[in-house]
């Protein structure tokens, strides 16, 4: 295994500086977040764009992981996280014209992982979302199988405000939705896995990495905190709105020494990335990246 972060916070900051830094603070690994460098996207955590993946060349994308390796870094994945299911036809069209380019570049850097979401109409059920996503996922995951990349989704839902819910912006965040992903794609997909996203939701997490750990390709280390004010204010049918809070690795609930145990069992040795999204270190880049500090001393020993 190796320990790394995303890059997605350090949207004002080069690529080569990022890695410089994580060398020097015992991270071998990268996921560079690949937004457009045109901007687009505005929520919180998402925008970020390491890399200019449109018309990225065979030797630029060589020269990059270069440089990354010769500082002990490697990239574990490239990562853009829209919502190709999205509403708006047009919006839809941008993102996975885009998410086709992520994974061009990731085949021309020699990357074997794209991560990214299924996504979701927050206003259909899960069952009308799911027969859109086979529909428009088809030939995305053919051109990943064609580029010798695997196309990994993670398991968030993706809800976090008004404009989300009810039904959130990915479906892909239950063992129900997983099962008929593996069986529509097979191993040609994989899963991002984020065991943040598991306790909220109440689903066992050793059961799920049992059942899923074969398929898991790329792993985030997030944590979160149920606040119970804001549960015993709003409610389940909130679906996690005003009290799930992400927190960075052993400031939350997730059973770290269980996440690992469970991932050994299942026979994962890939990359373990810390995801940042806690309010607590946020604000300037020193906040950041002590809270990538915190995290990586919490998660350290049980990396071999």
């Amino acid at each position: 295994m190796k320990l790394g972060l995303l890059t997605a916070p350090f949207e004002d900051s080069d690529l080569l500086d990022v890695a410089k830094w994580a060398s020097t603070n015992r991270f071998s690994a990268l996921e560079v977040a690949c937004w457009p460098c045109s901007g687009g996207e505005k929520r919180r955590y998402a925008g970020t764009s390491h890399i200019n993946v449109d018309g990225l060349s065979f030797d630029q994308g060589q020269q990059i992981v270069g440089e990354l390796e010769a500082l002990g870094v490697e990239i574990s994945g490239l990562g853009y996280y829209p919502n190709p299911l999205h509403t708006d036809s047009d919006h839809r069209d941008e993102v996975i014209d885009h998410l086709k380019m992520v994974i061009t570049a990731a085949s021309k850097m020699g990357l074997r992982i794209t991560n990214t979401f299924i996504g979701g109409d927050r206003k259909l059920t899960v069952d009308e979302n799911w027969k859109r996503a086979v529909e428009i996922f088809n030939p995305i995951v053919a051109h990943a199988r064609n580029s010798g990349v695997t196309l990994c989704f993670e398991n968030c839902p993706m809800i976090f405000s008004e404009d989300e819910w009810p039904g959130g912006h990915n479906i892909a965040y239950s063992p129900k939705i997983w099962r008929r992903i593996f069986d529509e794609w097979g191993n040609t997909v994989g899963m991002n896995f984020d065991p943040s996203h598991l306790i909220w939701q109440m689903i066992d997490q050793r059961r799920f990495i049992r059942e899923f750990g074969p398929h898991m390709a790329h792993v985030h280390a997030k944590d979160l905190m149920i606040d119970q004010d804001g549960l015993y204010d709003h409610g389940i049918m909130s679906a996690g709105m005003g009290w799930q809070i992400p927190r960075l690795c052993g400031l939350g609930e997730v059973n770290w020494a269980e996440f690992f145990s469970e991932l050994y069992r299942a026979g994962y040795d890939g990359p373990i990335i810390i995801e940042h999204e806690d309010r607590l270190f946020e604000g300037s880049d020193e906040k950041v990246k002590r809270g990538f500090q915190l995290a990586r001393d919490v998660l350290q020993p049980f990396i071999k």
